[in-house]
């Protein structure tokens, strides 16, 4: 495989962040802090896998909205656990928050892990009432590969999964630094794990694909962030533009491809957003 320098750079963002290790460190005490003092489910199955659970962090309030998230780790590194605090900000605003685990290449495709987030998003949509969240109202958000998975999933044909679900299981989306077309990917040593031929990476890109239904989505990216993931966003956007929901691209001032988390956990632009675009019919 031949390695293009410029996008090895380009998409390699931990060393963008020399950082990243003490910045996950810290998320992982604000995880292990949170499981401790909110009402939270643990290794709920969704699937047969050991990884196919999901942990679910309740808000309190009686039939509230649902963030379903997908952590990162270019499909080959993460763990869902590691991202728990996540949910801090969501949960004092009333949102419940499902933190969903999925296999990790090379043990599996790409192919595999996009049908695993639609399986753990089917199952949560035909649990909601006996987890006590509002099925209408299940936000899709995941931040670098989950990401990716966030706007899969928004391209995905639910009744083609299942005869029971309907046209618009998602009610909104939040990708967060996301990975919409491929095809640069194959050209790096992130391939390595991937396994990615040409036509894996088109009918893996979401930004090659129809977006379905009506529900928003912002593709967010950090100021701090390389040309690539800027241009990952703007161009989901601009194949997404004759769909019937809004995509607006966010470019999160002064935030890396790590921190721009912290908007999402704490009071910041992203947790905003999220509860606005929950707030909408």
């Amino acid at each position: 495989m031949i390695i293009d320098a410029n996008l090895e750079a380009q998409y390699n963002a931990r060393a963008a962040v020399p950082e990243h290790v003490e910045i996950q460190a810290d998320w992982q005490r604000r995880g292990e802090r949170l499981r401790a003092t909110r009402d939270c489910k643990l290794d709920l199955a969704y699937g047969d896998g050991e990884r196919h659970k999901l942990d679910l962090f309740t808000a309190g309030a009686a039939n509230g909205p649902l963030q379903m998230y997908l952590h990162g780790g270019y499909w080959q590194r993460g763990d869902r656990r590691a991202n728990h605090f996540v949910a801090e900000g969501l949960c004092a605003h009333g949102v419940n928050v499902a933190m969903v685990g999925y296999d990790l290449c090379p043990s599996v495709t790409l192919d595999d892990i996009v049908a695993q987030a639609r399986a753990a998003l089917a199952w949560l949509w035909r649990n909601a009432e006996r987890l006590g969240f509002d099925a209408g109202r299940i936000q899709v958000c995941g931040h670098s590969a989950g990401g990716h998975l966030t706007a899969m999933l928004m391209a995905t044909r639910w009744p083609d999964q299942g005869a029971d679900l309907p046209a618009h299981v998602i009610h909104s989306g939040l990708a967060i630094s996301g990975l919409y077309e491929l095809e640069p990917l194959r050209h790096t040593s992130l391939n390595e794990a991937l396994a990615m031929d040409a036509e894996t990476a088109r009918r893996n890109s979401p930004a090659l694909l129809p977006g379905t239904g009506g529900a928003p989505l912002i593709a967010a990216v950090g100021g701090l962030e390389s040309t690539e993931f800027h241009r990952q966003a703007a161009t989901l956007a601009d194949r997404w533009r004759d769909r019937s929901g809004a995509v607006d691209v966010l470019d999160v001032p002064g935030t890396n491809h790590f921190t721009i988390v912290e908007e999402l956990a704490r009071q910041g632009a992203l947790l905003e957003r999220a509860l606005a675009l929950l707030e909408q019919p």
